[in-house]
């Protein structure tokens, strides 16, 4: 969709004409509302410093969450509640997760600049996006062929040239470009998947819920070590759609 194709279906969503100072103003509203998310993440994060073991997440991941625009990556009827800090839905049964969430996984996976990162269930690609604001590459899976069609095409259009679309078994990883520096999963897996461990690099962290959907869930942060075993640690419950397998 051309940027000025979604300008006029916002518009008309929100009752507003389409003029150019119509369409910055609008984009400094987002702004303001991006600020404010970020300040209750951060009211978040203090809040669940027993937990997760951090009072305040770090400047990169703050600054991706700041920048990266929600509203993007939300159907248009959803548009309005883009920067709530609360999952949506996003259509095919599935949601964009709840930016807390989405700052909270990206903060446990402890990335840096030259990493490559792995994610499993694209989705709409906002996480894929806020990772992309970090590290160097992403590559990033989809079991949806719709949903992943359609993330490639926002991610491309808005500008996200680090990150790699593809459509296929989250639980296989893809062992064509691992090993990565971590691994980060929107879904939730019954257990461990084996093969995203073998792809990790030691020393590397795998952020995943576990748990099935009518069971409580628990964030988990899987570190490779150095003789191919892991190490784990629980951090607090959560509430995902199911990671489900290929067929």
């Amino acid at each position: 969709m051309r940027l000025g194709i979604l300008f006029a279906s916002l518009a008309a969503l929100l009752h507003f004409p389409v003029t150019e100072s119509g369409a910055q103003g609008r984009e400094e509203d987002f702004a303001t509302q991006r600020a404010r998310m970020a300040a209750e993440i951060d009211a978040m994060a203090r809040e669940t410093r027993a937990e997760t073991g951090r009072e305040h997440f770090s400047a990169a991941v703050m600054a991706a969450m700041a920048k990266v625009p929600r509203h993007q990556f939300v159907p248009l009827e959803q548009v309005r509640n883009a920067y709530r800090n609360s999952p949506l839905p996003i259509g095919h049964g599935q949601t964009i997760s709840q930016p807390y969430i989405v700052a909270l996984s990206t903060e446990l996976a402890e990335l840096r600049p030259e990493h490559v990162v792995l994610e499993i269930g694209t989705g709409s690609g906002y996480q894929a996006a806020v990772l992309a604001g970090i590290v160097r590459q992403v590559y990033s899976i989809e079991l949806l062929e719709p949903l992943g069609l359609e993330a490639a095409e926002r991610l491309a259009r808005l500008g996200y040239k680090n990150v790699e679309v593809r459509i296929g078994d989250g639980y296989q990883g893809w062992p064509e470009r691992a090993p990565f520096d971590a691994i980060v999963v929107t879904a939730a897996a019954p257990s461990t998947p084996p093969a995203l461990i073998a792809q990790l690099k030691v020393g590397g962290k795998l952020v995943i819920p576990v748990g099935a959907m009518q069971e409580v869930q628990e964030l988990l942060v899987v570190t490779k070590r150095a003789d191919g075993g892991t190490q784990t640690r629980k951090i607090l419950p959560v509430r995902f759609v199911p990671l489900v397998p290929g067929r």
